[in-house]
């Protein structure tokens, strides 16, 4: 099952059972949030989930492009990445925990082809501000799916404040042809969580407590690209269909070791889906998100040969990736922004080996002289980080 396979499947089975596709997954967050990139699925929906009518009903299914900064240094195993997708759906005040369970247990076996057997399912157990979710233990029971009891592995929030509840979480087994099932979730890793369900009820205070909210809601997601991957029996993200272009065209055109490869793999698609959703490179803000993608891959790739260059590039990335997306616009102006942002880096690593040279910026730097290094000469504190620890100074 492909990955166009697997969104049609999805997003079918829940249209079939009332739910309104809602459209518009660029990064970009409303006008209004505060947030610089769209981070989950439930994110352009927390306002609905908290209350609010939607205009397309209180049945819905997306799937939202993400993109997350806080797992940049880990980029490089075989499962993170830096902008992904997410199927979702939702009920905005409407059906209730165990319809949602039922039918992601349907969707899971007889939609994607899941063996009953290989599914696991994990709950809240309660803790001293909340019962265990007798719910979803009971719906998981009836459906004969083995189920575990935890405690904050399933309490999902977004943050200190807001919207919360108890979430069931359903794995699937990976151990492999001739391996049966063994263990739980908790104790064997081959166990690979692929879907969260949370039952939104309540909003948490700044002081902590828990006020209920007036329309508990369901919100569910799952994540396009580790579906995928466990589907077509892969352990790696970057073995599935989505990243085959990259697997194939890169490794002829750059010698790399394996991790150095996803890393510049990841970073180089992301930055064409951030570049593709109209943000370009600035000093700051989204912009400096991008800016700072497309410096650490060109770091990785000229750490063993300063003569790469993004101008060998195969446009079919480009065009894939975009195409994937469905962003319109074209490959020519990416490459354009690229390439203008790969010529931008080399001339500043010339620059800073040139400034940290001096007799000043010898020895261990002050937070006084980060300060100066970034106003006066508009260095950024990570870039001479680099530099100190032997980051490529010059190319050719």
């Amino acid at each position: 099952m492909n990955t166009d396979r697997t969104v049609r499947t999805f997003t079918d089975f829940y249209r079939e059972r009332g739910h309104r596709l809602v459209t518009g997954s660029t990064l970009l967050p409303p006008p209004s949030d505060p947030v610089l990139f769209t981070t989950s699925g439930m994110h352009p929906l927390t306002p609905y989930l908290m209350g609010r009518p939607h205009s397309q009903g209180r049945r819905l299914t997306n799937v939202q492009r993400c993109l997350r900064t806080t797992d940049l240094d880990e980029v490089g195993d075989s499962t993170h990445l830096t902008v992904f997708e997410m199927l979702g759906s939702w009920s905005l005040g409407d059906y209730g925990h165990e319809q949602s369970l039922r039918w992601a247990h349907e969707l899971l076996r007889d939609g994607f082809g899941i063996p009953h057997g290989h599914l696991h399912a994990t709950v809240f157990g309660g803790d001293d501000q909340v019962g265990p979710d007798t719910e979803s233990l009971r719906t998981w029971r009836q459906l004969g799916v083995p189920v575990e009891l935890t405690r904050e592995e399933n309490w999902w929030d977004n943050g200190p404040v807001g919207p919360c509840g108890p979430d069931s979480e359903i794995f699937v087994w990976t151990g492999g042809p001739g391996t049966p099932p063994q263990g739980s979730p908790t104790t064997d890793p081959r166990w690979v969580e692929i879907w969260n369900h949370v039952l939104m009820r309540y909003d948490r205070q700044e002081d902590g407590t828990l006020e209920p909210l007036p329309r508990p809601s369901i919100d569910t997601g799952m994540g396009l690209e580790r579906l995928v991957t466990v589907l077509q029996g892969h352990t790696s993200v970057y073995d599935s269909d989505l990243f085959e272009p990259w697997m194939r065209l890169l490794p002829p055109l750059w010698d790399l070791d394996e991790p150095t490869l996803r890393l510049v793999s990841d970073h180089l698609r992301s930055s064409v889906v951030i570049l593709g959703d109209g943000v370009h490179p600035t000093a700051n803000g989204r912009g400096y998100v991008l800016r700072r993608l497309v410096r650490r891959l060109l770091t990785a790739l000229w750490r063993d040969d300063p003569s790469r260059t993004l101008s060998d590039l195969p446009v079919e990335l480009l065009d894939h990736t975009l195409a994937h997306f469905h962003q319109p616009g074209g490959s020519t102006p990416v490459r354009e922004v690229l390439l203008g942002e790969e010529r931008r880096f080399a001339t500043l690593l010339v620059r800073g080996r040139r400034v940290l040279s001096r007799p000043e910026f010898r020895g261990p730097l002050s937070e006084d002289d980060y300060d100066r290094l970034h106003d006066t000469y508009g260095l950024p504190r990570d870039l001479v980080a680099g530099l100190l620890a032997g980051m490529p100074m010059s190319r050719g």
